[in-house]
């Protein structure tokens, strides 16, 4: 494991951009999660949040080793489905 260590400044509302290295070697996309612990004066720690729990189940069905017993489909929107009252 190499350990990097790079600079960043926080804004006026009290932001701060991860560096893009940290970001692409580990897979950090807009919109995710980070907890803060703060360890003492003037030091924290930032770790991504928790991973969905059903994160990795599409790749674990692809796994199987059964050929084609999982093949994914096409995602398609579900604004036309009705919703269902009372379990019907």
């Amino acid at each position: 494991m190499i350990l990097l260590i790079m600079k960043t400044v926080i804004s006026t509302r009290g932001q701060f951009v991860l560096p893009a290295e940290f970001r692409k070697r580990d897979g950090v996309v807009s919109g995710q999660e980070f907890d803060v612990e703060r360890l003492g004066p003037g030091v924290y720690r930032l770790a991504r949040a928790g991973e969905p729990e059903n994160s990795g189940l599409v790749d674990w069905l692809l796994a199987c080793p059964e050929k084609d017993w999982f093949v994914p489909i096409a995602s398609e929107s579900t604004a036309s489905l009705k919703p269902r009252i009372g379990g019907q």
